[in-house]
Parts: structure tokens; sequence; C-alpha cells
């Protein structure tokens, strides 16, 4: 009796211990999957933080890039015309996107880039009469080709300019005077347009432009247009002689005029009153 009693004791310290032992194992793998977890959380946050800084310092990288340095940098990957193109006149077309017409050439478009160089001589910037052409900006041609056709030079690579070079006026005609010069002779009623500094043309009957210069000879007379006063009858101002100043900026615009021409210069301009 006492033996069956003492046997269950056992049994029962047996199945007590070995409870223990199990309840410890779990309590100390509980812990271990819990640390384990804890520091995985951890990795996968900072990680997710080191992705939104890479991503950030990207984005502010590409905010950065401007809009011209992208087109440079499409100019290097374009596919499109090289090549010299002289006595040109160059037209805008759309921003960063111009004509340059040349004779036996025809019209060839172009772009330009960042890195396009622009030089002027007087009508897309710098000084007419200074003899080293002045550096320009883009918005400067861009400017000057929207009033008009500007008479320039370009080199292209690939379809963008690399160089745009404004040519400059025949000054030395200009300051000759008028039996010096060299051109045609005749008297011609039309359209007088700008080209540049002294350099004008005038339409014929036939809608051909002729192309003349002034001088300091030439004498310039206006009714109103070029300058002066539309009245011209009895008690009226009549025709007042203009400046070279006040006929470029008619010209600009467009006037009608009477252009008497000699050796190629206008010996006298008048609007057509």
């Amino acid at each position: 009796m006492k033996n069956r009693h003492l046997r269950k004791a056992v049994v029962a310290t047996a199945a007590i211990t070995a409870g223990l032992l199990m309840t410890a194992c779990q309590s100390s793998t509980a812990d271990s999957s819990s640390g384990n977890s804890a520091t995985g959380t951890a990795a996968v946050a900072e990680k997710a933080s080191d992705a939104r800084s890479s991503t950030n310092s990207g984005d502010a990288g590409t905010s950065k890039t401007s809009k011209a340095s992208k087109a440079s940098k499409a100019s290097k990957n374009s596919k499109g015309v090289s090549g010299s193109f002289k006595n040109g006149k160059v037209t805008y077309l759309a921003p960063g996107k111009y004509i340059v017409s040349v004779p036996g050439k025809g019209d060839q478009q172009f772009l330009v880039a960042d890195d396009t160089e622009v030089y002027g001589a007087g009508t897309i910037c710098g000084e007419a009469g200074s003899k080293v052409d002045a550096p320009c900006t883009l918005d400067q041609l861009e400017a000057a080709t929207k009033k008009a056709a500007v008479s320039a030079d370009v080199e292209m690579t690939n379809g963008i300019a690399t160089l745009v070079t404004e040519r400059r006026a025949a000054q030395q005609t200009v300051i000759e005077g008028i039996n010096k010069g060299k051109g045609v002779n005749g008297t011609w009623f039309g359209n007088v347009s700008y080209l540049a500094p002294g350099k004008y043309t005038v339409s014929g009957l036939k809608g051909t432009e002729q192309q003349f210069f002034v001088s300091e000879d030439t004498r310039i007379w206006g009714y109103g247009d070029i300058c002066g006063d539309t009245n011209t009858g009895e008690g009226g101002q009549g025709g007042t002689e203009c400046t070279e100043a006040e006929l470029e900026a008619a010209a600009k615009k467009g006037v009608s005029a009477e252009v008497v021409i000699s050796n190629g210069i206008a010996t006298t301009i008048r609007d057509d009153h």
C-alpha cells in the first residue's frame, strides 16, 4: 500500500517537473521571438528611411535640371542636318526653333540649345558701328527675329545651331558716299523695308525687291509717313527733311516711298504722300 502511494507521488512530481521545464522553454522561445521581431522591424524601417532619402535626393537633383540643360543633352542625341549656312536670313518659328533661308539652299529649320553661341552686330544685340561682334543671349535672338528676319550665318550640327553670327552691313559703302558706290541705278516706287543699319530694300512693280544703301548725302523727305505732316496744301507744313533714324523706324514697320538710286545708294527717298 505504501509502495503504491510512493509511486503515485513520484509520477506526480515528475509531471510537475516536466510542466515547469516546458513553461520555461516556451517563455524563453517567446522572449527570443519577440526580440527577433523587434530587430527585424527596426531594420525594415531603417531601409525604408534610406529609400525615401535616396528618392528625395534624386527628385531634388532632377528638379534642379534646367530646360536649357535638357535641350543641350537632347542636342547631343539629336539627328539632323549639319553644315554651314552662309548669307542667310534667320526667322523665328517657335520657342527655340528657327528657319535659316539661304539663296540656292532653300529654307532649313534648326533648334538652339543652352550652349548655342550667338553674336550680334547691331540688330540682335551690340552696336552697329562696332568692329567687334557682341555676344548675345538666346532671348535677344528670339526678340530680334520676332520683329523681322535677321541676316546671319548659322553653323549647325545634327539640326542644332552651334553658332549664329549676325552679318554686318557694308558700312564702307554707306560712308564713302553716293558717287563712290557700285550698283544699280534707277527709280523705284514701292514698300521700303529695313534690312540692317544703313541697308534697305524697295519693292518694284513686279513684286521683286531691290536692295540699296543710304549715305550721309541721302536726302530723306517725309509727308506724314517717315516724318513731317500729311497736310501739304496751302498753310500746311509740306515736305519735311527726315533723319536716317526716322527712316529706319518707319521702314521697320513698312513704309511706301519713291526711292532714287545711284550706284546702289539712295540719293533721294520720299514717302508716298
